[in-house]
């Protein structure tokens, strides 16, 4: 068994808890579904968002509406670089997994323009 990262990223309509939380669910859930994968294979998440979203953590949506209690999961600010998407989170799911896996990225609403 090897690990492998999923990446993801999708725009937040606001900043604000609800935007947030409604966000990071959709943009998990998705990211969960297309890669088949369960909360028991992830070794850790990495969360960042754009500095213009701060009304709350991402990881704790993970942790309190998708069970991952037992999850290690850090949250970050982007870099900030001039003329780059705003409204912004991105997550690198890191999973346990067989060496034939390939991931599949996801990128959702505003930040389809990242790929």
């Amino acid at each position: 068994m090897i690990t492998k990262g999923i990446r993801g990223a999708i725009t937040v309509e606001n900043n604000s808890a609800e935007d947030l939380k409604e966000a990071a669910l959709e943009l998990l859930n998705e990211m969960m579904s297309r890669n088949a994968i369960t909360k028991e294979q992830i070794s850790h998440v990495i969360f960042t968002t754009t500095n213009d979203l701060n009304a709350e953590f991402p990881a704790k949506f993970a942790r309190l509406e998708l069970g991952w209690e037992q999850v290690a999961m850090m949250c970050f600010h982007e870099l900030d670089v001039p003329n780059s998407l705003t409204m912004c989170l991105r997550v690198l799911i890191v999973i346990n997994c067989q060496k034939d896996f390939i991931p599949q990225f996801v990128y959702l609403k505003g930040a389809s323009n990242l790929r």
